[in-house]
């Protein structure tokens, strides 16, 4: 049996429930058993056991049931989505961003109210304006795409979009070194089409020009 010894003592006792359901003691949709069983296991008292359930329920492994207990709904931890995005090559990114704003886009198209627009033909205007400097021209694209994920009135998405935007920041202006060559007018037209499906309200074309140009950048890797 694995005793716990080091402070933080909830911290400890969490790691070990988490090794023990992990192993396979207890599976998904299975009962923990109570306070006073699971202490003397743990070496600990009852308080800390129920901070160490708090900690697992926080992290999406164990949920309480009012006056069932306490059941295991997931096998391990996520890994932090910081370390994930972090880590992540351009590739993924671009990936990621397909996932996200063909939807988006075709959301936009749909819900898109007057102000919006007038603020995504500002961002539309200033992204033109920028595209002599590589930083310049990765942060005006990125206020344009989040605009476009704003008009789309989904807070998960924006969420989404708001998290990675510093990987993808780097991860576009490595890719634009890369290639040596950014902002030429055709890339510029293709955002221009975007703006005005998005206008036009057509959902169909705002989203396939969002995916052809996003499938675009992952072809641009290969070459």
């Amino acid at each position: 049996m694995t005793l716990v010894r080091r402070e933080p003592l909830a911290d400890q006792a969490a790691e070990v429930l988490l090794e023990r359901i992990r192993s396979g003691e207890w599976p998904l949709g299975a009962k923990l058993p109570g306070e006073t069983t699971l202490a003397p296991q743990l070496g600990v008292g009852r308080s800390t056991v129920r901070e160490a359930i708090r900690q697992l329920a926080g992290r999406g492994i164990l949920a309480t049931r009012q006056g069932a207990g306490v059941f295991v709904v997931a096998l391990d931890a996520p890994e932090d989505w910081t370390r994930t995005v972090a880590r992540a090559d351009v590739r993924t990114v671009i990936e990621a961003r397909i996932a996200i704003e063909v939807e988006a886009a075709a959301l936009a198209a749909d819900r898109r109210t007057t102000t919006e627009l007038r603020t995504l033909k500002k961002a539309l205007r200033e992204r033109e304006t920028h595209r002599a400097g590589i930083e310049e021209h990765v942060d005006t694209d990125i206020a344009f795409h989040r605009g476009v994920v704003i008009a789309a009135h989904n807070p998960i998405l924006l969420d989404l979009f708001d998290s990675f935007t510093p990987r993808n920041r780097q991860a576009m202006i490595e890719m634009l070194r890369a290639r040596g060559t950014f902002g030429d007018d055709a890339d510029h037209a293709t955002h221009e089409r975007l703006y005005d499906a998005i206008a036009r309200r057509d959902r169909t074309t705002a989203a396939t020009i969002t995916r052809d140009h996003l499938t675009s950048l992952t072809t641009k890797l290969i070459r």
